[in-house]
């Protein structure tokens, strides 16, 4: 297909600029993502054997009530009494979870205080539940 010199009437677009710009655009996003993920160090639970199975009440669970008072698997116990109790339950498995939860409307800065406190003991594993929730 020939064209002549007085032939105006058809404009072509030139795309290669706009490539130009998307191959910059394309390298551009693979120099700003990070290239290893960061997060949160988590465990997924691991399938359990009888080996290692431990019994239905060996589960700890510390409560943080509204009133700033803690109880230990339905049992109150004084905040300042926590850490001796904590110390004699792990004195012989360190590898026990705990798991906290929060009654009520109780402030996080009581439920991170017991936190503390656990791992201040040497606790490892400490799990977070749900609160029931009251009206």
């Amino acid at each position: 297909m020939a064209m002549s010199a007085g032939d105006f009437g058809k404009a072509q677009i030139n795309v290669t600029p706009m490539i130009d710009v998307l191959l910059v655009l394309i390298i551009m996003f693979l120099v700003i993502t990070p290239l290893a993920p960061r997060g949160l160090r988590t465990s997924i639970p691991q399938p359990s054997t009888a080996a290692t199975e431990m019994a239905p009440d060996a589960d700890l669970v510390l409560s943080v009530h509204e009133d700033g008072s803690v109880s230990l698997n339905q049992e109150a116990v004084d905040r300042s009494d926590l850490e001796t109790r904590l110390k004699q339950i792990f004195k012989t498995n360190t590898n026990r979870p705990v798991f906290i939860r929060g009654e009520g409307q109780v402030d996080f800065k009581q439920v991170a205080e017991v936190i503390d406190l656990a791992k201040g003991v040497g606790i490892e594993r400490i799990g977070l539940m749900p609160g029931e929730k009251r009206p």
